[in-house]
């Protein structure tokens, strides 16, 4: 079983959070994950969910601050073990191309 997350932590601040995201980001360091940061989270695949929430608490505890804002949303698909690549590759094969594209083309 992979369990797949997207998580966000964040402080409640004005102006620049990236020193305390690193901080959460480095907390899942700690724990048998993989993970994947881009500009609005970071996907996180776990063997188990256990293993997935234990890194998740750790990584919203990291950072400091006087209020901290952690957003989660958890796809635990038991009889599977696709990856968050595998789900990307499928999008992919029905659009023909990489899911991606920059402005301007």
């Amino acid at each position: 079983m992979t369990v797949i997350a997207l998580l966000s932590v964040a402080p409640v601040v004005e102006g620049s959070m990236s020193d305390q995201v690193a901080a959460a980001v480095a907390a899942l360091d700690e724990f048998d994950v993989s993970y994947e940061t881009n500009p609005m989270g970071t996907v996180i695949e776990a063997d188990d969910v256990d293993t997935l929430l234990d890194a998740v608490g750790a990584a919203h505890k990291a950072v400091d601050g006087d209020r901290v804002s952690t957003f989660l949303k958890i796809d635990d698909k038991r009889a599977s073990d696709q990856s968050a690549a595998d789900k990307v590759a499928a999008v992919e094969e029905h659009l023909g191309r990489p899911a991606r594209r920059d402005r301007g083309e």
